[in-house]
């Protein structure tokens, strides 16, 4: 993963004023635990205004991409709230939610506001990324969850 891409994107995220949280192995990276990953995982506040600044934030950073068109609010505010958006780059995707199921939306993931190469970053908890990965039936969430435990002594009711 490319890590100037991921710099211009937050900034984007940032300058547009864009409501998410970062959550999966990139915030994972903002608690000090690394894993490769190829994707930047994000939910976002589920309304058309923050969908529409989600598109303007990505034509900031891949500029002339027209697939930033086709995303639409009927989908990320419908009955399946989540997207994949392959950049032009092809270095680095995005998963974008609006909520995972009845676990998290965007007002229920506990998050922290962290400064990277001065710009500010929505991430979640610790705890938080524990509660989404502990219980998923994906064996890499498992081993997350184990990590996040162990490194910050989480407890399953945390």
């Amino acid at each position: 993963m490319d890590r100037d891409e991921i710099i211009r994107v937050l900034r984007a995220f940032d300058a547009c004023g864009l409501e998410y949280v970062l959550i999966g192995a990139t915030a994972m990276g903002f608690h000090g635990i690394v894993r490769a990953t190829e994707d930047l995982d994000l939910i976002i506040r589920a309304t058309p205004e923050n969908v529409e600044r989600l598109r303007t934030a990505l034509r900031q950073a891949y500029e002339g991409d027209p697939h930033i068109d086709e995303i639409s609010a009927a989908d990320l505010l419908g009955d399946y709230p989540a997207i994949r958006y392959y950049p032009p780059s092809g270095d680095l995707y995005f998963d974008v939610l609006t909520r995972l199921g009845d676990t998290a939306r965007f007002e229920t993931v506990d998050a922290e506001m962290r400064d990277f190469e001065g710009t500010r970053v929505r991430v979640a908890t610790p705890s938080a990324l524990y509660r989404l990965k502990k219980d998923t039936v994906r064996a890499l969430d498992h081993q997350d969850a184990a990590a996040l435990r162990e490194r910050f002594n989480l407890k399953d009711d945390d």
